[in-house]
């Protein structure tokens, strides 16, 4: 006699249990470290999860393109085509997506202009451990994740008209680039984060200063440092 013989004569109907659906993360760094420590951090916490890495912008692009995901955790400092860029062509591509930035950056930086953009949360990674799983958990929900710091920054970006602001008539790249300069790096440090050549990282540049109507890296470094655009270590 087979289980199901058994059961039915006992008044009961086998049924076929449907197994869960997996949660399908992607995670796109260009640090193996990091990319295995996300993992690590979500699979103690949440049950049933498959993973997709990437280390850069391209790469997270062609996994979205071959296979659906259930959430994508994207940094936005990447060599080549970076994170911002790439966030901006996930979303017009597929809009449904959830798109979590995990970032080295403060939310002063980054947060309001990746939200913009259609992203679902902004954590920072130094904070991931307490954060990520509450921001992918957001996400699968079908919400945002937004810290209470960035829930203020939010209501005054609302509150005092920050389209004014002469940063914001930078496009993504020219942003991202200005935030390096305002932080002390030279043209060449950023070419090599980038994977951009000194040239490039000069016409940006170029661009920066005559939108913003400046004139040199100083003046930069004040404007980014006046705006919280950059972060500001404490001395040792």
């Amino acid at each position: 006699m087979t289980l199901r013989d058994a059961a039915r004569g006992n008044g009961f109907e086998m049924k076929k249990v449907k197994k869960k659906k997996a949660v399908r993360i992607l995670i796109a760094d260009d640090h193996f470290v990091v990319r295995q420590g996300l993992m690590q951090i979500i699979a103690s916490q949440l049950p049933d999860v498959e993973f997709g890495e990437a280390s850069d912008g391209n790469e997270a692009l062609q996994a979205v393109w071959n296979a659906p995901w259930d959430v994508l955790l994207l940094d936005i400092s990447m060599p080549g085509r970076g994170g911002l860029d790439a966030l901006k062509e996930i979303k017009l591509a597929q809009p449904k997506l959830p798109v979590i930035v995990v970032s080295m950056h403060s939310e002063d930086q980054f947060a309001i202009r990746v939200l913009k953009l259609g992203a679902s949360g902004y954590i920072r990674k130094d904070s991931a451990g307490h954060e990520l799983v509450a921001a992918v958990a957001a996400a699968l929900a079908g919400g945002r994740y937004i810290t209470p710091h960035l829930a203020e920054k939010l209501a005054v970006h609302l509150s005092e008209n920050q389209e004014g602001l002469l940063h914001e008539k930078l496009s993504d790249r020219e942003y991202q680039i200005m935030c390096l300069i305002g932080a002390g790096n030279t043209v060449k440090e950023i070419g090599g984060e980038l994977s951009l050549s000194v040239k490039t990282i000069s016409t940006y540049r170029s661009r920066i200063i005559e939108k913003m109507n400046l004139k040199n890296n100083a003046q930069i470094m004040r404007y980014t440092l006046q705006h919280g655009l950059v972060d500001v270590k404490s001395p040792a």
